[in-house]
Parts: C-alpha cells; sequence; structure tokens
C-alpha cells in the first residue's frame, strides 16, 4: 500500500515499515528472555493546517463553479430578486389593451415623423441615439393619449439617473397598473441572432424597478444605416417570458490602466 506523508507529501511505504518495525522488537526480546515490555502507541502525526485561501480567489473559484455562461436565468426571476418587486405578465386584461394600443399608437405617430424629409433621424449616428429618439417621441406621444401618463422612472439613488433598463415607466390611469418599456433598435434580418443587445445591471443605486409592474421591450426594426435610416416595423416582448444569461467579467478602468505609467515617445531612451 502506496501512501504519501501528510505533512512533507512525499510518498512511502508507511504502514509495511511499521509493522516490520514492531515485529522484530518482539523477536529481540524474546531470546534475552525478559519479559515483554507495553509497546507505547506512535504519536499522532497532526495534519497539516489548511491553507489560507484569498477571499477574492474564493469568490472566483465559486464564480466559476457555478457555470455561469452555460445557465439562463428568468428575467421575471432576476428582477424580482434584486428590486423585491413582481414582475407582472402580460394578458388580455382591459388595462394591458389599453396600455399595448396606446405604444403602438406612439410607435406609428413616431415612424410617421421618423420618415419627413426634416425629421432628425437622418442625423442620428448609432443605435444608442436610436433608441433614445424613440424614446423622447414614444413618451411624448404616450402623454398625448387620455387616460395615459408617461415618464422616466426614478433611479433609487439619488444622482444615478443613467440610462439603464427601464427608460419609461407607463401608467393606465384607470387601473393604476404600471408598465416599464424599454425601446431598442433592431437591425432588420437578425430577430434570431446571438448578438446581445439587452443589459440589465441589478446595482441598487441605479435600478428602476420601484414598483409591480409589466416589464416590455419595443423592438424597432430597421434597414439601412447612419444617415439613411429607414424604420419598417416593431416587436413587442413581453420580458416576462425571457430567459437571460449573467455575463460575469473583470473590468477596469483606465485610470486603473495607466494612472502609474508614463508616456514613452518614438526613440526615446530611458
Amino acid at each position: 500500500m502506496t501512501t504519501r506523508h501528510p505533512t512533507t507529501g512525499t510518498p512511502g511505504k508507511i504502514i509495511p515499515l511499521l509493522c516490520t518495525f514492531f515485529l522484530g522488537g518482539l523477536a529481540h526480546d524474546s531470546q534475552a528472555q525478559t519479559p515483554p515490555q507495553p509497546i507505547a502507541p506512535a504519536p499522532a502525526i497532526p495534519p497539516p493546517a489548511p491553507a489560507k485561501t484569498d477571499p477574492d480567489a474564493a469568490l472566483v473559484i465559486s464564480l466559476l463553479g457555478q457555470n455561469l455562461s452555460n445557465r439562463t436565468f428568468s428575467f421575471a426571476t432576476v428582477a424580482e430578486a434584486c428590486s423585491g418587486k413582481r414582475v407582472l405578465p402580460l394578458t388580455d386584461d382591459a388595462a394591458h389593451k389599453r396600455v399595448t394600443a396606446a405604444i403602438e399608437k406612439a410607435l406609428t405617430a413616431t415612424f410617421e415623423g421618423s420618415g419627413r424629409e426634416d425629421s432628425p433621424v437622418s442625423k442620428l449616428h448609432s443605435a444608442d441615439e436610436i433608441s433614445k429618439f424613440f424614446e423622447d417621441n414614444i413618451h411624448k406621444h404616450l402623454n398625448g393619449i387620455p387616460g395615459i401618463k408617461c415618464d422616466p422612472p426614478p433611479a433609487r439613488g439619488a444622482g444615478h439617473q443613467r440610462p439603464d433598463y427601464p427608460n419609461l415607466r407607463i401608467v393606465d390611469e384607470e387601473s393604476k397598473i404600471v408598465f416599464y418599456l424599454d425601446p431598442k433598435p433592431l437591425p432588420q434580418g437578425t430577430a434570431d441572432a446571438s448578438s446581445l443587445t439587452f443589459h440589465f445591471e441589478p446595482k441598487n443605486e441605479t435600478l428602476k424597478i420601484n414598483e409591480d409592474a409589466v416589464h416590455l421591450l419595443a423592438g424597432i426594426e430597421h434597414e439601412g444605416k447612419e444617415g439613411a435610416w429607414k424604420f419598417t416595423g416593431w416587436r413587442i416582448v413581453d420580458l416576462s417570458k425571457v430567459k437571460v444569461r449573467l455575463k460575469a467579467e473583470f473590468q477596469a478602468t483606465n485610470n486603473d490602466l495607466y494612472q502609474k505609467t508614463e508616456l514613452s515617445l518614438p526613440g526615446s531612451s530611458r
């Protein structure tokens, strides 16, 4: 039987050696015709002290053990866990129908406005600018519909208002039901692509989920690109039915990276 020494870690035949030692001693005592003496048990070898693990390393190991890159989570579960507020499914309830009809009316008006020659759409350069354009116009048109109120939801932390999810808070004034809406540009033909276009950061200071609500996303399909955007339709998504992934990544700002460095110039020597 081969074992490894608990202190040094070196391999050795510990048990056979101990047995041989005890038998040899008994034979010597018998030949001298002296009474056998009791043999004291070998002192126990204390186990090695456990290595101290860095708490950060332990956390990284724990995260890796969760296999996060291959797991999916219900968005409703994630949002409820970090906010303490329920994510309500979209149903055929009368209030739900009123609000979805109002959203589609606001989208129609925004589409019509984007087709004018003097529309600011021609000056948009990025997906973020498209999102902001639709957010502002949906906001404006919804507030023009009787019984509907729309405003940006406040963040929980003072001074932390950011363009994080959700961007619009809609209230059906008759039922007082709250709806959250996030407009997102969707290049035509990419609805089944694997691109990561929806992001939700469960950070308390910037969290804007403050009420039980229906959570919706409006995917704005478009053709073309900078200076020649053409919007072709939209898709309303009930986020209570969506599965999301957790992307764990470690980040550093330029300040973190370069604050203790010096700029070297071509041809310079140190």
